[in-house]
């Protein structure tokens, strides 16, 4: 075998370097490994799980072309299965046909096949709705992504493709928790290493390809400085560690991160700046307001949350940090009230800016406020993507130690929040999605009400303000906080 394996790598390499780059040597390790299964009629399965922007697309594009052309006069089939046909399988139809060009022996058939003589390429969508029942795969199955792949999906309907072949299978992807099919299949792999010394899971991560190209290493370093070396982005896609939501998505070490020093007030200090962030609930325009948690009559009903945060510069750091000041609830208060007690807060505070949830019926509140203050306003419409982009911003904030909650007073809205912190769930969904929240059965239990998370929502939206806090302050490309970080809402700018 390393008689054969040494001039398969160079004949590798010289095809790559022919037809449109060179592999690096963490590349090079895997076609080889990959290539020599497939011309030694091995049938090996591998799992590759590399940082982000690390080169794992080529790696496949090269290790196809080769095979397509070693296989043009024998003829063999290969088949990739990807999460999404579009944009996933169109782009590594793309990605393969560019290290093809010049060959006048390339065809595409029925727009997901690519064809060199009698080999050919198939790429399928591994999507729950995809009939892909059929297909046969001699030479190389592929599972790209495969940590966004159902697993019951991948064994009804393309494991059976190799079955009668013994074709050499590879899944290829990044981390994400411990129940995705590469996880599992990365355990099941590195007990057959275990076994018999075959090398069958290459794991590269944001160091190791550093080592090799400086400048992604900077890249990462500064995204670490950005999200925080925690944050579940940085460690699964770059440095290929598995999350899991039974922690939730605040556990101790995060948790320890919000509780600030300050105490709490009601009222605001002279010359410090203040805005309001509101998480809305519907209304019931027919009864007065009750104590927010006072729920075990109605136990499944959201409330209406408001934080108060002062944002301060920090000089240090280059960017504003957010400390809660004072929160506020409400339950079966009509929107009309809440119109009037918002706008007496802001008055209060000498708020700056108020975040709202302007998704549903928080709309027409949204736009009550924006007429009477203007550019203070700054509407969020919740969906799945803006709340997930919310959750992973926010837990950036929290990493980076800019998010500080004030001292625990005992208060009951107090002990609310923290509770709604620890039991904050979450998901990962396809390509990075975030699923978060408080997914208990709502419920009074004398102390808090369980099943909600307004207060959190409430506080997670000073990423909202965030945002524009920091492109208010930017010089020359360079972020750099102003003395009062919320100066571009009174230019209108927002």
């Amino acid at each position: 075998m390393v008689e054969t394996a040494i001039p398969l790598c160079d004949t590798l390499q010289e095809f790559a370097a022919a037809t449109g780059g060179a592999l690096r040597p963490y590349q090079l390790d895997v076609a080889c490994a990959v290539a020599a299964s497939v011309v030694g009629r091995r049938g090996l399965t591998f799992c590759v799980l590399m940082a982000r922007q690390a080169g794992k697309n080529e790696i496949s594009a090269v290790l196809e072309a080769f095979l397509l052309e070693r296989y043009a006069a024998e003829g063999g089939q290969i088949v990739k299965a990807s999460p999404t046909y579009v944009p996933q399988s169109v782009t590594s139809r793309l990605r393969l046909k560019g290290r093809l060009l010049g060959r006048d022996d390339v065809h595409s058939r029925a727009g997901y096949i690519v064809e060199v003589g009698q080999a050919r390429c198939l790429f399928l969508s591994a999507s729950h709705a995809a009939n892909v029942v059929g297909a046969t795969a001699s030479l190389l199955l592929e599972c790209d992504e495969a940590q966004s792949v159902d697993t019951d999906k991948w064994l009804r309907d393309f494991a059976p493709m190799a079955a009668s072949t013994g074709a050499t299978t590879v899944f290829w992807g990044t981390a994400w928790t411990s129940q995705t099919l590469l996880a599992r299949m990365r355990r099941e792999l590195a007990a057959e290493e275990a076994r018999d010394g075959v090398q069958r899971v290459f794991v590269v991560d944001a160091h190791r390809v550093a080592e090799v190209v400086p400048a992604y290493g900077r890249y990462v370093a500064e995204q670490v400085a950005r999200l925080g070396r925690d944050h579940p982005l940085i460690r699964t896609q770059y440095y290929l560690e598995e999350v899991d939501g039974e922690g939730g998505l605040f556990p101790a070490a995060r948790q320890a991160r919000m509780r600030g020093t300050h105490p709490r007030q009601h009222a605001p200090t002279p010359g410090a700046t203040y805005a309001l962030l509101l998480d809305v609930a519907g209304a019931e325009e027919s009864r007065a307001g009750i104590d927010a948690l006072e729920r075990a009559a109605n136990a499944r009903r959201d409330a209406t949350a408001c934080t108060v945060v002062e944002v301060r510069p920090d000089p240090l750091a280059g960017l504003p940090t957010y400390h809660v000041v004072d929160r506020r609830l409400w339950l079966g208060v009509g929107h009309a009230d809440l119109y009037t007690a918002l706008l007496d807060m802001m008055a209060a505070w000498q708020g700056r800016a108020i975040v709202v949830d302007a998704t549903g019926i928080g709309a027409g509140l949204a736009q009550f406020l924006a007429r009477r203050l203007g550019s203070r306003v700054i509407p969020v419409v919740f969906t799945a993507q803006t709340k997930a982009a919310i959750g992973w911003r926010f837990v950036s904030l929290v990493d980076a130690g800019r998010f500080k909650d004030y001292a625990d007073d005992g208060a009951a809205d107090t002990r609310q929040f923290w509770y709604e912190v620890a039991a904050c769930d979450y998901r990962v969904g396809l390509n990075g999605g975030l699923q978060w929240g408080v997914w208990e059965a709502p419920r009074y239990d004398g102390l808090v009400a369980r099943g909600h998370d307004d207060l959190l929502l409430s506080a997670a939206l000073c990423v909202e303000l965030d945002e524009r806090a920091i492109a208010g302050g930017r010089d020359v490309g360079d972020v750099v906080v102003p003395p009062d970080p919320l100066a571009a809402l009174d230019r209108g700018a927002y």
